[in-house]
């Protein structure tokens, strides 16, 4: 690697284009990281894109690199069993990075992903960017919480989605300087699909995802899924339900997969990207534990009921679009009573989306290739001019 043109810690000075590379490890990483690889394109960076495994599905990976324009350089292959995948992806990271060192590492959201290619990123001094940057749900179960508490102590630039991420971050001592507010790059992806919400009256029935290892891993809590999916499917039908390769694997192994069939209820396999955004614009309700879908469902003006007791977008819960009820199902039936009712269908599909405009990966392209950027994206010892740890840890 050329390193005569560069500045502290492998950031390029002004005069050469930003070497920038992109981990995705998920769907929703791919999705909210594609828009960034194309701005900073436009821009004039050299761009890689690194697909790190995490999601090794074609339904849930692959194909999405494809249909949003972005193809990636690298794939990595990890191992099913989850100690041998993190294993396997912090050696992948760390030998990705002492052969090439980009002027900055950009990472997004919160899967294992984030912290342990930040933490080979650092190793090897190159800064890190960490796309949505400062969600915070406040809940210590939470192993994205943990991932996100991370990145924070990690990242050389953090890009938040919203004021509420700025003012986690800034309370948690990051650096006013380093903590940059742009706009939920998912939105990007929303604006550009064309993909357009129906009227409220056009509206029907309920599309329901579940995920999540907290509401999908243990027998009791995806019994629980089940129940709140049959009162619905009893009392709101039609309800859809696309499910997802962990979910269906887990109905398989605690034997409740028949609990699902039921005339009110259709199953489907992972959907494509822009029909799964034309089942959420087309829908009087989304039911989910997915934080990307909470967006989504934000964007298109329909009201959310979300399965979890907690949520880093508390955007939408503070304006009554989304509500949160755990996997109760009094309280799941109770929030979709409300949510459907014609007066709330309007109000929220009036409602601006709370989480961006659609432009965030712009700002994140501008701020990437500034003529000052060498100055944003340096690592410096205090009180030295050196910038890189000379011994290993």
């Amino acid at each position: 690697m050329d390193t005569q043109n560069e500045g502290p810690s492998g950031a390029a000075r002004p005069g050469r284009a930003l070497r920038a590379t992109l981990f995705a490890g998920t769907r929703p990483e791919i999705v909210k990281l594609a828009p960034v690889a194309l701005a900073l394109r436009a821009a004039g960076a050299e761009v890689r894109v690194v697909a790190t495994g995490q999601h090794h599905d074609q339904r849930m990976a692959g194909s999405f690199f494809t249909g949003l324009g972005v193809e990636p350089d690298q794939r990595w292959t990890l191992a099913w069993d989850e100690s041998e995948r993190v294993a396997t992806l912090l050696g992948r990271a760390l030998a990705h990075f002492a052969a090439d060192r980009p002027d900055v590492a950009v990472v997004q959201g919160d899967t294992w992903t984030v912290p342990l290619v930040a933490m080979a990123a650092r190793r090897h001094g190159v800064p890190v960017a960490h796309v949505e940057a400062g969600l915070r749900s406040g809940n210590p179960l939470s192993p994205e919480e943990s991932n996100r508490k991370v990145a924070a102590a990690l990242a050389t630039v953090h890009l938040a989605p919203t004021e509420g991420a700025v003012a986690n971050l800034r309370r948690e001592g990051v650096p006013e300087d380093a903590v940059h507010l742009v706009g939920n790059t998912v939105c990007d992806v929303l604006r550009a699909s064309g993909v357009e919400p129906a009227a409220p009256a056009d509206r029907s029935g309920v599309l329901v995802t579940a995920h999540r290892p907290g509401t999908v891993d243990t027998p009791e809590r995806l019994a629980a899924l089940v129940t709140v999916v049959r009162a619905l499917a009893d009392r709101h039908a039609p309800v859809v339900f696309p499910v997802h390769p962990r979910t269906a694997d887990r109905l398989a192994a605690f034997g409740l997969t028949d609990r699902l069939t039921h005339p009110g209820l259709t199953l489907l396999e992972p959907q494509p990207h822009r029909r799964m955004l034309e089942l959420i614009a087309g829908s009087a309700l989304v039911v989910t534990d997915s934080g990307g879908l909470q967006e989504e469902a934000g964007w298109f003006g329909v009201p959310a009921v979300v399965l979890r007791e907690s949520t880093p977008r508390p955007e939408g819960v503070a304006l009554g679009q989304a509500v949160l009820a755990g996997l109760d199902r009094d309280r799941a039936l109770a929030a979709a009573g409300t949510l459907l009712t014609p007066g709330e269908q309007r109000r929220i599909a009036a409602m601006p989306c709370p989480y961006g405009d659609g432009r965030s990966a712009e700002r994140i392209a501008r701020l990437l290739t500034d003529r000052h950027r060498h100055d944003l994206l340096a690592l410096r010892e205090p009180g030295t001019r050196r910038t890189v740890e000379e011994d290993s840890p």
